[in-house]
């Protein structure tokens, strides 16, 4: 039987535009988060590892604090083989997301005119009790799971995973935090 080159370069190409056009979706935000309820102290219960993260080894928390301005200070927190890291940042939100796609530095203020210093923080589910979040990036590539406790249960554990699948992200990468 022959086969057209046409035909199988389609066929071998097919299953690469497919995917393509899946991950095209957009990531999907929560309708709205309100700043207030949301500031406070927030446990990594699980991350996809990234950069900047690293030295991280145990006992990563998140606290907000929402400004005046409008904008949110942060300090991450995390336990290191060394010892402890803290990083103060800041937070500002992305205008028209009523709240729910912020963006994040960590870099000194003097460099917040420069774009590639922000990244971007999108909450892509939160409970009615603002006890649970999900958040991740447009490009997929960071995902954190964080609740107000240092421990949730394995049905909120797995929901959380499964919503984030549902969004695109590669979960199979996700590790959980030691708190």
């Amino acid at each position: 039987m022959k086969i057209s080159i046409a035909k199988a370069a389609a066929a071998m190409l097919m299953p690469l535009v497919l995917m393509t056009a899946a991950g095209a979706q957009e990531v999907k935000t929560v309708p709205s988060v309100d700043l207030k309820r949301y500031a406070g102290k927030w446990y990594e219960i699980a991350k996809i590892p990234n950069g900047f993260q690293k030295k991280c080894v145990s006992g990563t928390i998140a606290e907000y604090r929402a400004r005046s301005d409008g904008d949110i200070d942060v300090t991450s927190r995390c336990k290191t083989a060394d010892g402890n890291d803290e990083e103060q940042g800041l937070a500002r939100v992305v205008g028209g997301s009523s709240n729910a796609k912020l963006q994040v530095s960590f870099m000194p203020s003097w460099l917040s005119w420069l774009p590639w210093v922000w990244s971007d923080y999108w909450v892509t589910e939160l409970d009615a009790q603002y006890t649970l979040v999900t958040v991740g990036s447009p490009s997929r590539e960071s995902l954190w799971i964080l609740s107000r406790t240092p421990a949730i249960s394995d049905e909120q554990y797995e929901n959380a995973v499964n919503n984030a699948t549902k969004q695109g992200f590669d979960t199979a990468r996700l590790v959980k935090t030691r708190q």
